[in-house]
């Protein structure tokens, strides 16, 4: 996925050896998840499972139970977003890249639940999942805050946005991930051909996308990342869509700096 993942526990008075032992496992596990999941998604590497499907040497029936899964959960996606989240590209290749990170953090998550860790945020290339709090033994549920870069200056943020059961939101339900997409780090690389929406015409024939930046949080680190996706593909028409649908907050920056925010990122505590 050539993405840095970086995993922040808090640093207790109490800690000792059986503790970083167990930070060390989960180190390990985490690790070589992305691992796998990377060589077996990976477009950029020739022999990985995706690559030969894209190529044609392998079918989807004779593929992988778990690139059958995921192509699954992508159409299913695609359906929920009315297109604008795909699995295809324009040219017809199958790319699950806009799936497989969310999942790749999903699991990783789990496997540190099941290491008995309790209190943690996983940071994938800037998507972010969390439990618990940074601050177990201070007494307060105090949230972890996730930063919003700013596009147009990556030095900057926009603000910040609190994640975890002690977030002010918790009345709803607790919003435990944050995904960001969008141009200011790879470029123009969603596709929003077929989709309605404003944008001058792109490389091949693409509308660039009506969003520079877009940032989604959500329950789950799989909804708020393809979601992000979605939006960027689909515009300002897939944003009104995903807010009516799904109990999650968005941020997404136009190419002139303007910002649209549902209210959760427009309280205090997302300052």
């Amino acid at each position: 996925m050539g993405t840095v993942v970086s995993l922040t526990v808090p640093a207790g008075p109490g800690a000792c050896s059986a503790d970083v032992d167990r930070l060390e496992a989960a180190t390990a596990v985490v690790e070589d998840q992305f691992e796998a999941l990377d060589a077996r998604f990976s477009l950029f590497k020739p022999n990985s499972e995706a690559s030969r499907v894209s190529r044609g040497e392998l079918s989807l029936m004779e593929a992988s139970p778990l690139m059958r899964d995921l192509y699954a959960d992508a159409v299913r996606w695609r359906r929920r977003t009315d297109g604008a989240f795909t699995p295809e590209r324009p040219d017809g290749l199958l790319d699950l890249s806009g799936l497989v990170k969310g999942y790749a953090i999903g699991e990783a998550g789990r496997s540190l639940v099941a290491l008995g860790l309790t209190d943690w945020c996983l940071n994938a290339g800037g998507d972010v999942l969390v439990s618990g709090s940074p601050a177990p033994s201070s007494g307060e549920r105090k949230p972890w805050l996730a930063g919003i870069v700013d596009p147009a200056d990556r030095r900057t943020l926009l603000g910040a946005y609190p994640l975890g059961p002690g977030a002010p939101r918790e009345v709803v339900s607790p919003q435990l991930a944050l995904a960001t997409s969008g141009s200011a780090e790879r470029g123009d690389h969603i596709w929003t051909v077929g989709v309605r929406g404003p944008g001058a015409q792109g490389p091949a024939g693409a509308r660039r996308p009506e969003f520079a930046q877009v940032s989604v949080a959500a329950s789950d680190i799989v909804t708020a990342d393809v979601l992000a996706t979605a939006i960027v593909a689909g515009g300002r028409s897939t944003l009104d869509a995903v807010a009516s649908r799904w109990d999650v907050d968005v941020l997404a920056v136009a190419h002139d700096g303007a910002l649209v925010a549902t209210p959760g990122f427009r309280a205090p505590s997302a300052a």
